[in-house]
């Protein structure tokens, strides 16, 4: 392949054939616009050198070019053929089952299905959202086009069953279909269509593994701000309070240290407000729980909360704070999109900064509050933050 390049390249037919390769990259659809634009700088860049004098390392990345093209057609061309091969028909349209973390349930797979929606006018109607603790209000859809999986299986099986299951698949795990089967039972439907994350993963494969930027992600996306729940709040709720949720992580692991500062920052937060904790009082995923004393001025809505709508009285509750303090994590991204400021901290880099910035991106596109990240470590400055998350 490489010599027949360089054969070309060395002859007057280089620059057709480069010509005929930028007339390509321009006739990408609109959703691949913006990432081919990238490839197109590129390949122009090649054809000033090979007009020049090509090299080997040219004939390698014109080659690399090629295959840039030829995969991102490929890869798109696959997404708008699944999404067209389910939204085929005229009846309901299972959305989910969503399994996995909160975070990329706001930042890619709730974005995602909005782009669905908008490019192929989906109906509302159609649409049956199926995730867990109540969170049809994430969706912008009605309870009556909700099911929630909790209401079908104890979260201890759910807890299990996902942890077997890698959460980011590509394809429908044994649990999704054990989910879909007892929706399409319930619903007395046998051709139920499904629109199954997997389709999301897939897409977005080449951003969460550096190949690609964030372009990719702004194609198939539409983020949006959400709208308070409508539930019945905690009855003990005090007024002008912080929210704050406290979770081990990898990135705050549970360490002495670590639960030490928790119960130090909780402790500050008291001496200037009410504090309301939002720990559910139960473990759905692998992450557990740091829950201090309900005294004074904290109090714990977790013997308020089931499983099945845990995260919306959550969001409710988050939604009329006047802060979030917390882990830094995907749940962390749900109080900036109620235009709720969110400090969130963490021990050990290790989380990707991909899914940061994808979230600073959608924050900044929406107008969402601001959400703050911060090391344990920079003791000085947390106090000065705290100070400010509590001040009038």
């Amino acid at each position: 392949m490489l010599q027949r390049i360089a054969a070309v390249l060395t002859g007057r037919r280089a620059e057709e054939r480069l010509a005929e390769l930028e007339r390509a990259v321009r006739k990408l659809g609109e959703a691949e616009r913006d990432r081919a634009a990238t490839l197109h700088t590129r390949v122009s860049e090649l054809v000033e050198t090979a007009r020049a004098q090509p090299t080997g390392k040219d004939l390698r990345e014109f080659k690399e070019a090629l295959r840039g093209v030829a995969g991102q057609q490929k890869t798109h061309k696959q997404l708008f053929d699944d999404v067209d091969r389910v939204l085929s028909g005229e009846g309901p349209v299972c959305i989910g089952p969503w399994t996995g973390e909160v975070g990329f349930e706001l930042l890619y797979w709730i974005p995602f299905v909005e782009w669905v929606r908008s490019h192929w006018n989906l109906a509302a109607e159609r649409e049956l959202i199926v995730s867990r603790g109540g969170v049809a209000s994430w969706y912008g859809r009605d309870p009556s086009q909700y099911l929630d999986i909790f209401a079908m299986f104890d979260p201890a099986d759910f807890r299990t069953a996902v942890a077997d299951e890698k959460r980011k698949h590509r394809r429908p795990g044994v649990f999704d279909e054990r989910v879909t089967e007892a929706i399409a039972r319930q619903r007395r439907q046998t051709d139920l269509a499904v629109l199954h994350p997997g389709v999301m993963y897939r897409a977005f494969a080449p951003y969460w593994s550096d190949d690609a930027g964030y372009a990719l992600i702004s194609q198939f996306t539409r983020p949006r701000l959400l709208r308070p729940p409508s539930v019945t709040l905690p009855v003990n709720l005090p007024p002008n309070y912080v929210a704050v949720r406290f979770y081990f992580s990898e990135c705050f692991p549970s360490t002495e240290e670590n639960r030490r500062f928790a119960r130090d920052v909780v402790t500050s937060l008291a001496e200037r407000s009410p504090v309301v904790v939002l720990n559910p009082g139960f473990q759905a995923d692998e992450h557990s729980d740091w829950v201090p004393d309900s005294s004074g001025r904290v109090v714990s809505i977790a013997n308020t909360l089931t499983p099945s709508e845990n995260l919306a009285v959550q969001s409710a509750v988050i939604a009329g704070a006047r802060s979030f303090v917390g882990t830094y994590g995907g749940y962390s991204y749900l109080a900036p999109l109620y235009k709720v400021p969110a400090l969130a901290f963490y021990s050990r880099p290790s989380f990707k900064l991909q899914h940061l910035h994808a979230a600073q991106r959608a924050f900044s596109l929406t107008g969402a509050a601001p959400l703050f990240p911060m090391d344990v470590a920079h003791t000085g400055l947390v106090h000065e933050a705290l100070k400010a998350v509590t001040a009038a």
